[in-house]
């Protein structure tokens, strides 16, 4: 279910059904990575998506920090509210083990964990890249996912399915058409630099949870416009009834 929220909204009209609720904001990186596993792993859910610019009040009470993604575990009793997208994501991979997306094995989960961790330097570059700064430590930093890939020798780095450091790195490599976009002819994204990243990426926009949540670059583009106008639009994907 999508509900659009805007500022000062009341509740959101939610069936109380035990199924989980997911706070989201339609254009963040960091919610589609929740998104990508709660598809993934059909997992039914919620949406219920937040105006970041005017917080509404209901949100603060189930979550004092007002962050996105935040996952309501609508059956426990509290409810808890978790925040931080890869603590979500582990949970949810754990709570609901059909699908599994971290390998069982101890130190390969571990293995994962840390190309996770340390896709948070490039996640940073890209930022900088995407906000006028060099490309090149974004560049720099997919060397890694390039050589990772290879060395795997598999269609995913899940395998030869999608597994969790494919649906955690995706959101930015999905924004590399955002980026072509900002940078002009000052985009300089190199095939033969990544010929694995370039199969895979080919590979990721035909999986079903990426199909479903994937945004085109121009909707991407016209947000942070209207973003860095100081009047974001987080309706621009809201159809007119």
């Amino acid at each position: 279910t999508d509900n659009p929220r805007f500022a000062g909204s009341p509740t959101p009209d939610v069936p109380e059904d035990g199924i989980l609720r997911l706070y989201s904001m339609r254009f963040c990186p960091f919610a589609q990575r929740v998104h990508l596993v709660l598809d993934a792993k059909q997992i039914p859910y919620h949406s219920i998506y937040i105006n970041l610019t005017e917080k509404p009040e209901w949100l603060l009470d189930k979550n004092p920090q007002g962050k996105v993604p935040a996952l309501e575990i609508v059956r426990e009793p509290g409810p808890p509210v978790l925040t931080e997208s890869l603590l979500i994501c582990e949970y949810l991979d754990e709570q609901y083990p059909l699908r599994p997306l971290y390998p069982r094995d101890p130190l390969k989960k571990v293995q994962e964990k840390l190309l996770i961790e340390r896709f948070g330097a490039v996640l940073g570059a890209f930022f900088r890249a995407s906000d006028g700064g060099e490309l090149e430590p974004f560049w720099s930093g997919l060397d890694t996912y390039e050589r990772e890939l290879s060395r795997r020798g598999t269609d995913f780095f899940g395998g030869e399915q999608t597994g969790i450091l494919d649906y955690m790195i995706w959101p930015w490599c999905e924004r590399l058409e955002l980026l072509k976009l900002q940078r002009g002819e000052e985009y300089n994204y190199d095939e033969q630099r990544f010929p694995q990243l370039t199969l895979w990426l080919e590979r990721m926009k035909r999986d079903q949870a990426v199909m479903a949540f994937y945004m085109e670059a121009e909707v991407q583009a016209e947000f942070l416009r209207t973003r860095s106008a100081g009047q974001p639009n987080y309706n621009l994907l809201v159809k007119e009834a």
